[in-house]
């Protein structure tokens, strides 16, 4: 007896065999469109009605699976993988459903999925509808969800059109707000700042700033047990979507990501960010110049510098450095002169303690690319910052009118000059990926006219995927560069404010790098009276490669490799820039030497090479390789 009042009471809600009687699963779906046409399809009334039927008709091991707010066009719903996941275990014996179009508002999909109710001797019960399809099949039942179907398609034009037309009044059409906003009391349109949340998200921007990673941000506020956004929003009854999680406090990097990519926080108003094409597709995003966007719409959370800026630190991959843990706020600054790639950070010991740090170029020892060293410390560049900023700092604020005027008539020039450098550099990667094609075309040739082993083949193949890769991310980086310039004026009064908003230039950090520089060019170095120097043109944000009145280029004074040529004192500069030109065309005739020879060995394996001898064979595949 005792058995029985404890299977009546609990058994029931209990997934599995019963007795050796299979699972019914009572399945629930609403979605906001049905929640408005009508309320007697709510969940709770729903899970009433089917369990009602259940108890009824004797369907004891019964479970609920339910899809709340999700819509009947969908069939990735959780609730619904997770009930054909069972059926396909085999352990259900029946489904019971309000109605069809619980199932779905698709006649196709639903027919499919009824062909593998059938093939799996799964029992359908549509409650309302008296459809069981253990009676046999009932002839108007494709009929009904095709005008289930239809119901959707209709919803989802009149949704659309209200949406389009609160759009087109610069109205929002859903209630969803960005973490550090809330509604306005008397106006839910309008946004007012979260005094709370807030300050979290001008931390967060500003710490990026000051060089700390993604992950660190998100360590910190961890550890300083600051609630989540969801958690936030579910402590102040804020109503927003999103799933509790079991530590409220615990901050991921991708949440911090979605924060820092969200053009709001500068006080905008954007909306038609997100478009479906018909009712039965995803929401996808919008083109840029799609969207609505009105500045100054809201209080501003972050500058739009400061935004910018943060877009650009977040653009660069930085590693964690192997002894200091921590990636170095340089990377992503530095470029080479010759080749336009970016530096790489070195690091390493020298002795038991000291630590030094140096920036090379990447195309040094480059398989796909060639290019000279390039070799400078740490140290110096962060002496040459430094002092660039705090000379271009002192002259603006003696000479503020002047300064205005010399940024006006050399910026012009400059943009121009970077315009034509970026668009040559660009032809050439479009010309080189060009003959990578051809090169893939005649392998493929070559291989399947069996001339070539297959190891050959995939190994030459993945080289010409790999450089194709590196050519058209270079290609899409120097056309971004280019909107740029031809976008983004030079700023001055930007500049100024900047300064203005610094007093003191004691020492390098992070945040005095990332707020005054651009970029940084590192040419190759030469002697001069006896000393290794090199030139490094610093390129200011707002104002790029601004000169002082009768200063020269700034020049590194760095150790002598061996090697170098030394120069006369009495040189004029026009004659070390000879010198340069010099040496960097004998290093692109070893260069292009070194490119050839390789080139020559890939031609004889293409033309399927006979070899005479093993050690020959060996000695060919590793030059090739």
């Amino acid at each position: 007896m005792k058995s029985r009042l404890r299977r009546k009471n609990t058994g029931c809600r209990k997934e599995g065999f019963m007795n050796n009687q299979k699972l019914t699963i009572l399945y629930e779906r609403l979605s906001r469109e049905d929640e408005r046409e009508n309320e007697s399809v709510s969940i709770e009334y729903q899970k009433s009605f089917l369990e009602d039927y259940a108890v009824k008709n004797g369907l004891t091991n019964f479970v609920h699976i339910t899809d709340d707010g999700w819509s009947g066009t969908r069939w990735d719903r959780p609730g619904f993988l997770k009930m054909m996941e069972k059926v396909d275990s085999g352990v259900v014996g029946q489904i019971c459903i309000k109605d069809m179009s619980r199932l779905g508002r698709d006649h196709l999909r639903v027919g499919l999925f009824l062909e593998q109710l059938r093939e799996q001797e799964v029992r359908l019960l549509a409650v309302a509808e008296g459809i069981d399809t253990a009676k046999g099949e009932d002839d108007f039942m494709p009929f009904r969800n095709i005008i289930a179907e239809w119901q959707a398609r209709d919803t989802s034009r009149k949704i659309k059109a209200i949406f389009g037309a609160r759009t087109a009044q610069g109205k929002h059409v859903s209630g969803a707000l960005p973490y550090g906003y809330i509604h306005d009391p008397n106006d839910r349109q309008q946004w007012i700042l979260d005094d709370v949340a807030a300050p979290i998200v001008a931390r967060i921007f500003k710490s990026i700033i000051n060089g700390m990673s993604i992950t660190q941000v998100a360590d910190e506020l961890t550890a300083e047990k600051v609630l989540t956004p969801t958690a936030h929003w579910t402590q102040i009854g804020a109503g927003m979507p999103g799933k509790p999680t079991a530590n409220p406090t615990r901050w991921s990097a991708s949440t911090i990501i979605t924060i820092t990519q969200k053009q709001e926080y500068m006080g905008w108003k954007i909306l038609n960010k997100t478009v479906k094409e018909t009712y039965k597709s995803k929401r996808k995003k919008v083109a840029p110049e799609d969207m609505l966007i009105t500045k100054g719409a809201y209080p501003a959370i972050v500058d739009e510098e400061t935004w910018n800026v943060v877009q650009r630190l977040r653009a660069t991959k930085r590693k964690p450095e192997r002894i200091t843990g921590a990636p170095h706020p340089l990377t992503g600054v530095l470029f080479c002169h010759d080749c336009g790639a970016k530096m790489y950070h070195k690091q390493g010991k020298t002795g038991r303690e000291k630590v030094h740090h140096e920036y090379t170029c990447s195309s040094y020892r480059h398989y796909s690319r060639s290019c000279t060293c390039h070799y400078i410390r740490v140290e110096v560049v962060e002496n040459l910052i430094l002092e660039t900023i705090r000379n271009v700092s002192r002259y603006v604020k003696n000479n503020e009118s002047e300064f205005m005027e010399r940024v006006r008539k050399t910026s012009a020039i400059q943009q121009e000059e970077m315009v034509k450098e970026c668009r040559k550099k660009a032809a050439q990667a479009k010309r080189r990926r060009e003959e990578v094609s051809g090169l893939v075309k005649k392998l493929y040739e070559a291989y399947a006219a069996n001339k070539i082993p297959e190891k050959h083949f995939t190994d030459l193949l993945a080289d010409y995927d790999k450089e194709q890769t590196g050519l058209d991310k270079e290609i899409s980086e120097l056309k971004t560069a280019i909107d740029g310039y031809n976008s983004d004026s030079v700023r001055a009064d930007k500049f100024i404010e900047l300064v203005k908003r610094h007093t003191e230039f004691n020492e390098f950090s992070a945040t005095l790098l990332n707020e005054f520089v651009e970029k940084i060019i590192v040419h190759e170095a030469v002697k001069v009276d006896g000393i290794r120097t090199m030139q490094v043109d610093i390129y200011l944000n707002f104002i790029g490669k601004f000169e002082l009145p009768d200063a020269e280029p700034l020049q590194a004074k760095l150790p002598p490799p061996k090697g170098t040529k030394k120069l006369r004192k009495d040189m004029t500069a026009e004659e070390i820039e000879i010198l340069r030109v010099r040496d960097r065309e004998r290093y692109a005739v070893k260069r292009n030497a070194r490119i050839a020879a390789e080139q020559a060995v890939r031609d004889e394996i293409l033309k399927g090479t006979s070899f005479e001898t093993a050690s020959q064979e060996k000695d060919i595949n590793q030059a090739a390789s």
